[in-house]
């Protein structure tokens, strides 16, 4: 397989030569006359997945699975802790040229490489040379699984039915990293790994590189948002936000730290917290009118070698991907590897790109596959200046495609433009933080003097053992020679009998000289004894002194750390914030009680409404009833009189023929209708009549009237009794939080006095105040403690 891939290294001026010619024979990626159909503004969607279960599940590793995941899957693990700044990602896509597929910010132009993104994930696994192509005949999803979990094809088919049992959990290392491709890497679908992502995963172990895929789909992703106005993204916008980063912020040193084997960039950006106040906007006026002079060409840990710059018969780096393809020419950007800038290669660009759908893309995937078997790459030269006049004269005359251009007015370098003016208080927290420091600091050279100190006290101690040991060395020495001495006489009485004077003489001269010397000896050695006590307790009292002085330097770091209050103003600060936050919680009550109390007089307005429109009809029945009784009154009236005439009549005519019986029927109807008259004509005499009424709703008018007094007086006491508790709670809590303020303000401004009036003098105790020379006031407006 080795020898199937053919690289071939060339230098820097033939590969010049080559695409100047090529690009004076073809032309650019957009020809004269070109006319943009891009929006001018794109509105894209950046939202990620929620990663905390990742973080937590990396956290409980041990350090040794770390460094299995780091021996196979680089620094990838470092994605989950990057943040993604949603105002300068808005705005960074504004100037995405989709015809030269690359960043055109103001007067320069940027693209992420292979290389940089390569030097960002650090796999040691990666084999530069083998991209990723897309096998469309490959596994199902199943065998996938069965691949990278190790298990039998049984236990995947009821993990998959039983998701989230853990139980026969094996490789999390591999499942981790899927993981983190599917939802940082390749986030196509929010909460869910797509089936594509697993065929990548699986050809890892093969050595293949993924940085090619991963740029693919940030480059189609950018291209399709800024095309339709509008759409999310699902490329990786954790690594383009650290690669914006190392290039957009002035490193002054690089650290040696750079050069090592276990250096991660990753870890090093996700460590760092970045500004996220800056809107979209002021992004995209920075960006607009970006120099050369504001622009790290290098990342700080990018270590520029040869640049791959062709594959196969294209004249640029075709990138294969998971859902499509692309491409790009690293010979626009070589600024970005310290080499010199000439006029790139652009023809065919814009045309390059396409989706793994439809009829013939799969034979356009086996030209890409075939032409990465052949690939190009290019010495740098880093000589002269930065760019060949040629270059120049082409970037300012070519066609992009609906990119903003940068406007010469008012232009201020980016770190200028990010600045904001401080306000008193922070030039108050700058001041305290920088004299913290500075205590800090003075602290550390007396841990230090310390130190040396006990260092000086050990070497004094063992010096003084030493001549411990040395005078009891002097007295075993001395009791060795009494007792030879003692031998020395026995052995005179009993050996030395037969002996003469004058060798007596002899012996007694010698042994004199002997005792003279042993004698010499022992004077010597008992000076020395004293020499040694005199300097042990010498020792002594330098040893005592030195306790003490360590004492002093104990006290006064104490002292030093009792002051450093930084601590205690961040915890006033923060139940200041909580003060707040329950002060908003009580106001959020009360409307809420108003809101209850304007809807509880709502509804009393709509009973009373309903209550007239009541009384109003009983009104109307009232009336109607009545002149229905003054009719029927009128009516009683006149069958009483016809009753009074036809008992006349019927005293008159006494007829037995049949008309007389008729008559006489006819009369006695007429009595009868006069006897059911009376009732109503009784109803003019009757006392009690104004009082009632046939259907009892007056009764009823003067009960729903009483149980509406009620009602509202109930409400209005009910109303009164809440408004009063409310506001006696509210008060109260009011009172409570105002005094809790005033007193950690007071405690506050007490510790920044303290802090701002008292010097210390390497730790000898605090200095007096020298006075307030300049006339500033002691306290900023509106933080003067309450005793002062």
């Amino acid at each position: 397989m080795e020898n199937e891939f053919l690289c071939k290294v060339e230098d820097n001026a033939a590969v010049r030569a080559w695409s100047e010619k090529l690009q004076s024979e073809k032309g650019d990626s957009l020809a004269e006359g070109y006319v943009s159909e891009l929006q001018g503004f794109t509105r894209i969607n950046v939202a990620q997945n929620e990663l905390q279960e990742l973080r937590d599940v990396w956290a409980s590793w041990d350090e040794g699975t770390k460094q299995l995941f780091y021996q196979n899957y680089g620094d990838i693990s470092y994605l989950l802790d990057i943040r993604v700044d949603k105002h300068l990602f808005r705005g960074m896509v504004q100037f995405w040229n989709s015809a030269y597929k690359c960043f055109t910010f103001g007067e320069v132009d940027l693209v992420p490489t292979m290389e940089e993104y390569t030097a960002l994930l650090r796999c040691p696994r990666v084999q530069v040379r083998k991209a990723y192509a897309r096998v469309f005949n490959s596994q199902t999803f199943v065998k996938k699984l069965i691949s990278i979990s190790g298990m039998s094809e049984p236990w995947v088919t009821a993990r998959i039915q039983q998701k989230g049992d853990s139980k026969y959990e094996r490789k999390r290392v591999d499942i981790l990293a899927l993981s983190i491709y599917g939802l940082v890497i390749f986030p196509k679908a929010l909460r869910h790994v797509d089936e594509s992502v697993i065929d990548l995963f699986e050809r890892l172990e093969k050595g293949i590189t993924p940085v090619p895929a991963i740029l693919a789909e940030t480059f189609r992703s950018l291209s399709t948002c800024r095309k339709t106005g509008e759409g999310r993204f699902i490329g990786c916008a954790q690594l383009l936000m650290v690669w914006f980063h190392g290039h957009f912020w002035k490193v002054d040193k690089i650290s040696y730290r750079v050069f090592s084997e276990n250096y991660s960039p990753l870890k090093e950006e996700a460590a760092i917290q970045r500004r996220e106040d800056i809107s979209e906007e002021k992004w995209m006026e920075i960006l607009q009118n970006l120099k050369e002079g504001d622009i790290e060409w290098r990342a700080y840990w990018m270590v520029p070698d040869e640049i791959m710059y062709r594959c196969g018969n294209f004249d640029w780096v075709p990138l294969l991907e998971i859902w499509g393809a692309t491409g790009y020419t690293p010979l626009l950007a070589l600024r970005q590897y310290k080499s010199r800038q000439f006029v790139p290669t652009t023809h065919g660009l814009a045309q390059c790109e396409f989706s793994f759908k439809g009829a013939h893309y799969k034979k356009k995937v086996r030209e890409l596959s075939d032409a990465w078997k052949q690939t190009r790459w290019m010495k740098r030269l880093a000589v002269g200046a930065m760019i060949t006049p040629e270059y120049d004269r082409w970037f300012k005359k070519r066609v992009n495609d609906n990119v903003p251009r940068s406007s010469l007015e008012n232009t201020r370098p980016i770190m200028e433009q990010l600045q904001i003016a401080p306000s008193e208080l922070e030039i108050i927290k700058q001041d305290f933080e920088k004299k913290s420091s500075e205590l800090e600091k003075k602290i550390e050279q007396l841990e230090e003097e310390k130190m040396h100190l006990k260092l000086d006290a050990d070497v004094q101690r063992s010096e003084a053992e030493k001549w411990r040991k040395g005078k009891t060395k002097a007295e075993e020495d001395l009791d060795s020679l009494k007792t030879d001495y003692k031998k020395l006489r026995v052995s005179m009485r009993t050996a030395g009998l037969g002996k003469t004077s004058e060798q007596w003489r002899h012996e007694i001269r010698e042994e004199k000289t002997k005792a003279d010397r042993w004698k010499k000896k022992f004077q010597k050695a008992q000076a020395r004894n004293e020499d040694l006590e005199k300097s042990l307790s010498e020792n002594r009292n330098e040893q005592g002194e030195l306790r003490a002085r360590v004492v002093e330097l104990e006290k006064s770091l104490y002292q030093y750390r009792n002051r450093n209050t930084a601590l205690e103003l961040r915890a006033s600060l923060s139940k200041i914030e909580e003060m707040k936050g329950r002060i908003e919680e009580l106001e959020a009550s009360l409307q809420n009680c108003e809101m209850r109390i304007q809807f509880s007089e709502a509804k009393e307005d709509c009973w009373k409404k309903q209550l007239h429109q009541a009384q109003d009809q009983i009104r109307n029945r009232d009336y109607v009833m009545g002149e229905a009784i003054t009719q029927i009154r009128e009516v009683a009236d006149y069958l009483q009189a016809l009753a009074v005439q036809a008992n006349v009549l019927s005293a008159k005519y006494k007829l037995e023929s049949d008309r007389g019986q008729e008559l006489a029927l006819l009369l006695k109807k007429i009595r009868t209708l006069g006897i059911r008259a009376k009732f109503y004509f009784n109803l003019e005499t009757n006392e009690n009549l104004p009082n009632t009424h046939p259907y009892g709703t007056r009764k009823k008018t003067e009960a729903m009237d009483k149980k509406l007094e009620r009602l509202e007086q109930m409400q209005k006491e009910m109303q009164e009794q809440m408004q009063a508790q409310v506001q006696e709670q509210l008060a109260k809590i009011q009172q409570k939080m105002r005094d809790q303020m005033l007193e950690s303000q007071k405690n506050m401004m007490e510790e920044l006095t303290r802090l701002l009036t008292n010097r210390p003098d390497k730790g000898k105790g605090p200095m007096a105040d020298v006075g307030n020379n300049n006339g500033d006031p002691l306290y900023p407006p509106g933080f003067t403690p309450v005793n002062v």
